[in-house]
């Protein structure tokens, strides 16, 4: 029998142009994503990504081709393994675009692991994330016939390590800024949710800004400028807010310089080299902003890959589950991992 198995999660991209609208239809045919029954969901999808792959297209060619975010999600399974050692084997399974969970399982199930770990990267947990990408993998185990102990790190929104990695390279954001006469406004900017995800109960927005709150403190910058924001936002539904966009407008009016930090992101993908350096920069430039610097993600930053790894040996040990603290959310969020049961399976 093979050792233990580790299984790393992520939304996934196209990988050609060709693959942009069926992306896009898989996107919008997850019912955590659009919550309508399968029928309109798909003819919903269908409709949207046949509109909106052209603009997504011109996003990609921008990037050369293709999403970045698999090989850049590769290279974080190489660095976890080789940190936890030759008794594990890391894999990555995607959510809408190869490899697909289906493919990963099976691979999983060919190594034959005595125990499996499954490990999001999605620092904070949502439904529209992490537990779609979990529910998505319990039909692929299934339907693979894997039945090996298995443990979930639901999330690790304050995880020591993970909120070091942040204060080190805003740290180096800030030093090299050089904004003395005037300190720049630090902008965290996760991806938004519709309102009405968040007053169902899920903790995706509180978690953000724990996130946040946590690097200030170890960041230790008296008088840091610094607020939480979230960029993305598509359809007319309401989203969460302030706007990543109506934050840099108020900085570019209030003569503020900006370094945004993309907090909820831990691999480099479109939305931080194409929205967050292309089209808010040019948005910074047009709003009267002085400087405008965007903090890369964390990748296969040291701090950050230990702490995985940690957390990975830490469930593996004691079978612990979701965050690794157990419960962390207020009760109000009755869709957070823990409540929701997101447990080790037998």
């Amino acid at each position: 029998m093979a050792g233990r198995a580790l299984v790393l999660f992520n939304l996934g991209g196209p990988d050609r142009l060709a693959s942009v609208r069926p992306f896009l239809f898989n996107l919008f045919n997850d019912r955590a994503i659009v919550n309508l029954p399968l029928p309109a969901r798909w003819l919903l999808a269908q409709l949207i990504s046949r509109w909106r792959a052209p603009f997504a297209r011109d996003i990609y060619r921008k990037l050369g081709g293709a999403s970045p975010l698999l090989p850049e999600t590769l290279a974080q399974a190489r660095a976890i393994e080789s940190e936890l050692g030759a008794s594990w084997r890391a894999f990555v399974a995607m959510r809408y675009w190869h490899p697909f969970s289906e493919e990963t399982a099976h691979a999983v199930k060919n190594y034959a692991p005595h125990q499996i770990i499954l490990l999001p990267l999605y620092p904070q947990y949502s439904t529209t994330t992490t537990a779609s990408s979990l529910s998505d993998w319990q039909g692929a185990a299934a339907a693979a016939g894997l039945d090996q102990p298995t443990a979930i790190i639901g999330c690790y929104p304050k995880a020591p390590g993970f909120i070091k990695a942040h204060a080190r390279l805003l740290q180096m954001a800030l030093a090299e800024a050089d904004c003395e006469k005037s300190p720049p406004r630090v902008l965290f900017s996760a991806h938004g949710l519709p309102k009405r995800i968040i007053l169902s109960g899920d903790p995706y927005q509180w978690q953000v800004e724990e996130t946040a709150s946590a690097v200030v403190r170890q960041l230790a910058v008296e008088g840091l400028d610094w607020r939480v924001c979230y960029q993305s936002r598509v359809g007319p539904l309401e989203w969460i807010g302030p706007s990543t966009e109506d934050e840099i407008a108020r900085a570019g009016t209030e003569g503020k310089s900006v370094i945004v930090v993309p907090i909820a992101f831990v691999s480099e993908h479109s939305e931080t080299l194409v929205e967050l350096d292309i089209d808010y920069r040019r948005r910074a430039a047009t709003a009267g902003v002085p400087i405008y610097r965007r903090v890369s993600t964390l990748g296969v930053t040291p701090e950050f890959i230990r702490e995985l790894a940690d957390i990975t040996r830490a469930v593996a040990q004691n079978g612990s589950h979701t965050c690794p603290q157990n419960r962390i959310c207020p009760t109000q969020f009755a869709r957070c991992c823990c409540v929701l049961g997101a447990r080790p399976q037998r």
